[in-house]
């Protein structure tokens, strides 16, 4: 080993003169960050931070000043942040865009969340004091809606699918289209989850084209159960055929199966009315006939995670009671976002009004052009060092939900003569509130479809901060 020369010995160590932790817990700027962020958190990264610099300073360097380190805790706890749950701005034009939390929550659901800072009935009947029923609400709403016999709910639809097979079919046969074998984000495929169940899965039909012959020639003495599963996150076109659930509910004249709709995004209107495609509901599934039918909360109902699951009494008592059931029960601030949103339904004529995903699906393209003529005449007043248009797109449901679906739209198109587009989305996502923009031909897209009442303001601030910066 190669000795060290008289020079190098000599060099003071710079990590004998880092501050030391109490003195920078008493330095007025990280005392700022205290108040913001709490004294643990700020006490982890201003510890993070010492180790950093004793990891990187080498003999001779000079040693940081207070105000150099200050700066590094800040940025160790900026980097916290991002991970952090917390408002943004969507502006990409995906209205149920899984990423950022799929549905937004109803104002008169979130008010509610407000106010449940205390304990509440969850599960006790004022009337008596005794042990009262959990979800009674959102159930009865439920039925009044589907008129389904009774309802519950439990943590998502594919829970609600599990929970349903393992109640019903175990040790059963469960026939289901071809079709419809369907696979979802997160790598959910409907075959594992009906092999979890316990239930035995008959395949019936081709890809394409599945008859009602299929589902009867598959009828044996062990049939439990015909699926359906409405593929709410594709579609199959052209030379295509499924069958309607109607048509398999008239297969229990000739054995008595139960019949189960996954209906999957949970459209609790006709859709049709308000000029967007067709999507099969709880009320006109039931009205068909099927015994159990079950969907999303957070799609096209609008409202929190959930799975769903109405029918008829005697099989929604018997899943009640199953193990799972209480493993995949909601808690009461699912439940009270539930019951709210439901809510909204019981009064057609205000529904669009109150209902932030109706309202996105259905704000005319021309109301968008509008805000984004607004929102560009503010920013060129500004003379900011960017260049903006206002451009014809086309948004998307997204969320598993209606993906043939082209929705016309207007955005605002951004660009900087010294900002790639990465970067200044980069810089918009890093914003506070973030802004999240899509990119395409070089340029950042801001979709006014998905902005809420406000936000407008938001994009406005960001991009002026950016330019400015």
């Amino acid at each position: 080993m190669a000795k060290k020369t008289k020079k190098t010995a000599d060099r003071p160590d710079p990590r004998r003169k880092l501050a030391s932790v109490s003195a920078l817990l008493e330095e007025p700027s990280i005392e700022a960050m205290i108040a913001a962020y709490s004294r643990p958190v700020v006490l982890d990264a201003v510890r993070d931070t010492l180790a950093w610099f004793r990891k990187h300073l080498k003999s001779g360097d000079n040693p940081p000043e207070i105000a150099d380190i200050a700066a590094k805790v800040e940025s160790f706890l900026l980097r916290q942040e991002v991970d952090r749950l917390r408002p943004v701005v969507n502006a990409t034009g995906i209205i149920l865009h899984t990423g950022l939390g799929r549905a937004v929550l109803p104002q008169r659901a979130v008010d509610a969340l407000a106010g449940l800072n205390r304990c509440c009935n969850l599960q006790i009947d004022l009337e008596t004091g005794l042990r009262g029923k959990r979800n009674y609400m959102s159930e009865h709403l439920l039925t009044r809606l589907t008129g389904a016999e009774a309802a519950m709910v439990v943590n998502n639809n594919a829970a609600a699918t599990l929970l349903i097979l393992a109640a019903l079919c175990n040790g059963k046969e469960v026939i289901i289209s071809r079709g419809q074998l369907i696979e979802i984000g997160g790598s959910y495929r409907l075959p594992d989850c009906v092999h979890q169940s316990g239930a035995i899965m008959v395949e019936v039909g081709t890809t394409n084209k599945t008859h009602l012959r299929d589902y009867e020639n598959a009828l044996s003495e062990n049939t439990g159960a015909i699926l359906r599963v409405n593929p709410s996150n594709y579609r199959i076109i052209g030379f295509s055929q499924q069958v309607p659930i109607g048509d398999l509910v008239s297969l229990k004249k000739n054995q008595p199966v139960i019949v189960i709709d996954d209906l999957g995004c949970g459209a609790m209107v006709d859709m049709e009315e308000y000029g967007l495609p067709h999507e099969p509901t709880a009320r006109d599934s039931i009205a068909a006939g099927a015994d159990v039918a079950c969907f999303s909360g957070d799609k096209l109902l609008g409202g929190p995670q959930a799975g769903i699951i109405v029918g008829k009494k005697e099989l929604i008592d018997k899943i009640k009671k199953h193990p799972l059931t209480r493993m995949l029960r909601v808690d009461k601030l699912t439940d009270l976002a539930l019951e709210q949103t439901l809510r909204l339904y019981l009064e057609p004529d205000t529904l669009v009004e109150n209902h932030p995903t109706l309202r996105m699906l259905t704000v005319p393209a021309e109301t968008l052009k509008k805000r984004a003529a607004k929102l560009r005449r503010r920013l060129d007043k500004e003379k900011l060092d960017i260049n903006t248009r206002v451009a014809e797109d086309v948004s998307a449901t997204g969320g598993g939900s209606m993906p043939d679906l082209a929705i016309k739209t207007y955005v605002l198109a951004v660009t900087s003569p010294t900002l790639s587009a990465d970067r200044l989305n980069d810089l918009l996502r890093q914003n506070e509130p973030p802004v999240i923009a899509r990119i395409s031909d070089d340029e950042v897209l801001l979709d006014m479809r998905t902005l809420l009442d406000g936000e407008e303001e938001a994009v406005f601030q960001a991009l002026k901060r950016i330019a400015q910066s």
